[in-house]
C-alpha cells in the first residue's frame, strides 16, 4: 500500500468563516487541562468550517505529525466509502446482503439486508472474526457462511462491532473490484489530500501513531482487558486491517472528511441527506463495554445523530442534524451540517478497562463533545 502523508493546509481565521474565537479557544482549552492538568498523555484536535480548518492542536507526548487509532470514529470513515459506492450506483441500501456475497446467505442470513447492517440491525452482533483468521480472504468467507443470527434482522439494535464492517469490506471489493483499503485510499484519501491509514503496518506502529498508554495503572503487574479497544493495541492486530476501527487518523483528517462531505463535490448531496438522517432510533442492547445503554441511540446508514433526544456519545448542542461516531476510549468526530462545523478530539490515553465510563470519563465526553459544537456565536 502507498502510504499517504496530508497536504499541507493553511489554517483560516475563526472570525472568515464565521467562528466565534472566543468558543473555540474555550473549547480548546478545555480539551487541553485534560493534558495537562487531567490523565491523558496527549490529545489532538480539529475544527473546520466552509471546506477549511481553522484549528489543528496536539497537547502532550505527541506532535501533530501522529495519527490516532481511531477506533469507532473511525465508522465515519468507512461510511464515506459505503456512501461514495451508494452515490456512484454502486450499491443499493435495499439490497440483501447475500445477494451480493452469496456465501453469507447461509443459516437464515439471505434476508439481511444492505441497510440493516449499516444500522446495527442486522441480527449478528457478536459474529466472531478475529486475529488472525481475518488475514485470510478465504476464511473470512467460510466465516461469513457459519454466521447465525441472535435476532430477527431489523427488530433490535445492537452494535455490530466488527462483523458488519467486515462485511462492508467485502461488499465494496465485489462492488467496486480493488479491496476496501484501496478503494478508501484511491477514491477518498488520496483525492482529498488526507492521511488515513488502513492497514497500519506493524513496523510503523511507533513511528506512525501516538501509541495507546494505560491512564489507571497503579502497579507494574496490572494488564489492561485484552479485548475490547486494548485488542488494537497490538502491532499484528492493527496491521490486520478491521475496517471499522483499525484506521489511523489525525483530528484534522476526521475535521476535514466531514467538510468534505458537503463540499468536495464526491458526494451527491441527496445520498448524504438520505444516509445522515434517524433510520432507527431505540435503546443499544448488550453490555455498556460493547455499547449498550439504557440511553437512545439514533442510527443513519452507519453513524450515529443527535436528534433531539440522543445518548451520551453524541454532542446535546447545535442541531439535532448533527451527525458522527464517537469511539473508545473517548475519542469523538462530530458535524452539525446545519451550523456547518465540524470537529475531532482524538486521545492515546486509555483507560486498563479500554473505555471511560466514570464519572469524570463520562463528563469529559459530554463537555468535549458539548463545546465542540457549539462554536457560532
Amino acid at each position: 500500500m502507498t502510504y499517504v502523508t496530508p497536504v499541507p493546509v493553511e489554517l483560516a481565521a475563526p472570525e472568515s468563516v464565521g467562528i466565534d474565537p472566543h468558543r473555540l479557544r474555550l473549547f480548546l482549552d478545555r480539551v487541553r487541562l485534560e493534558v495537562d492538568e487531567g490523565p491523558l498523555p496527549s490529545a489532538q484536535v480539529a475544527v473546520a468550517r466552509d471546506g477549511r480548518l481553522v484549528a489543528f492542536e496536539t497537547y502532550g507526548d505527541a506532535t501533530p505529525d501522529k495519527r490516532y487509532i481511531l477506533q469507532s470514529v473511525g465508522r465515519t470513515v468507512v461510511a464515506a466509502a459505503v456512501w461514495k459506492l451508494i452515490s456512484d450506483g454502486l450499491l443499493e441500501v435495499g439490497e440483501r446482503v447475500a445477494d451480493i456475497i452469496p456465501e453469507f446467505g447461509a443459516n437464515g442470513k439471505d434476508i439481511v439486508t444492505v441497510g440493516q447492517v449499516l444500522t446495527h440491525t442486522a441480527g449478528f452482533p457478536f459474529a466472531p472474526l478475529g486475529y488472525p483468521k481475518m488475514l485470510d480472504r478465504r476464511k473470512r468467507l467460510e466465516a461469513f457462511a457459519k454466521w447465525h443470527l441472535d435476532w430477527e434482522p431489523g427488530s433490535r439494535l445492537q452494535f455490530h462491532l466488527t462483523g458488519a464492517a467486515w462485511l462492508i469490506a467485502e461488499m465494496t471489493e465485489r462492488k467496486a473490484g480493488m479491496t476496501f483499503p484501496e478503494y478508501l485510499r484511491t477514491v477518498i484519501v488520496e483525492p482529498l489530500g488526507l492521511g488515513f491509514l488502513l492497514p497500519v503496518p506493524a513496523d510503523r506502529f511507533e513511528s506512525a501513531l501516538a501509541v495507546p498508554v494505560a491512564t489507571d495503572r497503579t502497579a507494574d503487574d496490572q494488564e489492561p482487558d485484552p479485548w475490547g479497544p486494548w485488542y488494537l493495541a497490538n502491532p499484528q492486530v492493527l496491521a490486520a486491517g478491521e475496517p471499522s476501527h483499525s484506521i489511523a487518523g489525525t483530528a484534522a483528517d476526521v475535521a476535514r472528511l466531514f467538510q468534505a462531505l458537503v463540499h468536495s463535490g464526491l458526494w451527491r448531496r441527496e445520498v448524504i441527506a438520505e444516509a445522515t438522517r434517524i433510520h432507527v432510533s431505540d435503546k443499544p442492547w448488550g453490555e455498556k463495554i460493547y455499547g449498550g445503554s439504557d440511553e437512545v441511540a439514533n442510527l443513519g446508514l452507519f453513524c450515529t445523530v443527535s436528534g433531539e433526544i440522543g445518548g451520551p456519545w453524541t454532542p446535546r448542542t447545535g442541531s439535532a442534524a448533527t451527525f458522527g461516531n464517537g469511539g473508545a476510549p473517548c475519542q469523538l468526530g462530530f458535524m452539525d451540517p446545519d451550523a456547518g462545523t465540524s470537529f475531532a478530539f482524538l486521545t492515546n490515553g486509555y483507560p486498563l478497562a479500554g473505555y471511560d465510563y466514570s464519572p469524570r470519563g463520562r463528563n469529559l465526553r459530554i463537555n468535549i463533545g458539548n463545546l465542540g459544537n457549539d462554536l457560532i456565536g
